[in-house]
């Protein structure tokens, strides 16, 4: 199925049912009365997440969806059926907004999840409703309201715990093929990843994290220039970035240059992302000389005051891989564990604590 991480739809809720007009009338029963059933509320729509979805083609087919009217009240107060909601899965990490205004309505982030997208329409009253001691033979009921028509965009932004960025062929999906069991396109030439992939890395029992492979950035990406562009949303949510870089210079490519483009780049799509915790990666280190792969490390330091670790690694030496899953591991951990500590603590805060 191809990925789609955009869409545009229709949601239309269900009209409320109209109130019934009508009276009692029984065979040896001298006083009637009114007896008009209220109608039933319109269904409404709602967005679930589905952590078994992970892209919205579905929506680029079908654009308009529509929940069941209530239905209308009838006599011996018999009150119509409530319409049936209306349940449209997406994938988890789904942001929804407001075509007209781009006004975000909801972020769905976790399985099971569900958002109202289009209240049903409220029901109206029968003409029961109305009976007093001054007016015991009403004729007013009441419409049901329409239900909310929306017109909606859907983004979706992957959930993973690393992001991985670099430029084309700089061994990204070769990388993720061998730490993980996801089987990307590996190919010699620019560009043979066309859409995110995302890898399950396990780092032993019970220990694991996500992996997300973007396509290459190019120079100017965050302008809409290469493929990159399109999905630099999908590292958003990331807790850590994985730079890769090819230190064997196979293509005539810099190091320091491609790690410069790719900083830049990252800092003109979001400034908030380029100051997310990013560990650079020098690959392809099997086609160098222990000593040129220390020169090219002091480079970096020296040059551009790297201020994150420095890892050396090589798809084909998998003790190098293993020492960068582990210490992966590790900080997604600790991240996890801070962020659980601040959570309780703010929680645990009471008013009378505050005003202390």
């Amino acid at each position: 199925m191809k990925f789609v991480d955009e869409a545009n739809l229709r949601v239309e809720a269900g009209d409320g049912g109209h109130g019934c007009l009508s009276f009692r009338r029984e065979k040896y029963v001298p006083h009637g009365g009114p007896d008009g059933g209220d109608g039933g509320d319109g269904g409404s729509v709602y967005l679930i997440a589905d952590h078994n979805l992970n892209t919205l083609y579905d929506y680029r087919i079908n654009r308009v969806f529509k929940a069941e009217r209530g239905a209308n009240g009838a006599g011996k107060n018999r009150t119509g059926a409530k319409g049936e909601n209306r349940y449209l899965p997406v994938p988890v990490g789904t942001l929804c907004y407001a075509r007209e205004t781009q006004e975000l309505i909801g972020d769905l982030t976790r399985d099971g999840e569900t958002l109202c997208v289009a209240k049903g329409g409220y029901h109206g009253l029968g003409n029961a409703r109305f009976k007093s001691s001054t007016n015991q033979a009403p004729r007013k009921t009441t419409d049901g309201t329409p239900g909310e028509v929306r017109e909606l965009r859907l983004e979706l932004k992957l959930l993973a715990d690393i992001g991985l960025v670099g430029l084309p062929n700089a061994g990204k999906s070769t990388l993720l093929s061998a730490i993980s069991a996801a089987r990307p396109r590996i190919a010699d030439y620019p560009f043979t990843t066309l859409v995110p992939q995302v890898g399950v890395v396990s780092a032993g029992p019970l220990r694991s994290f996500t992996l997300v492979d973007l396509p290459g950035l190019i120079e100017g990406a965050a302008e809409g220039i290469g493929l990159g562009h399109r999905f630099l949303r999908h590292v958003q949510r990331t807790r850590l970035l994985f730079h890769l870089v090819d230190a064997a210079d196979i293509e005539g490519r810099d190091p320091v240059a491609q790690i410069r483009t790719i900083s830049e780049e990252l800092e003109r799509f979001n400034p908030v992302l380029a100051e997310r915790p990013r560990w650079l990666l020098l690959n392809k280190i099997d086609a160098l000389e222990p000593e040129a792969v220390d020169e090219l490390r002091e480079r970096v330091v020296a040059e551009l005051d790297w201020p994150g670790p420095i890892y050396t690694i090589s798809a084909i030496r998998p003790d190098s891989l293993h020492v960068l899953i582990d210490a992966a591991m590790n900080a997604l951990e600790a991240a996890a564990a801070e962020t659980q500590a601040v959570s309780k603590e703010s929680v645990s805060g009471s008013p009378d604590d505050e005003r202390a």
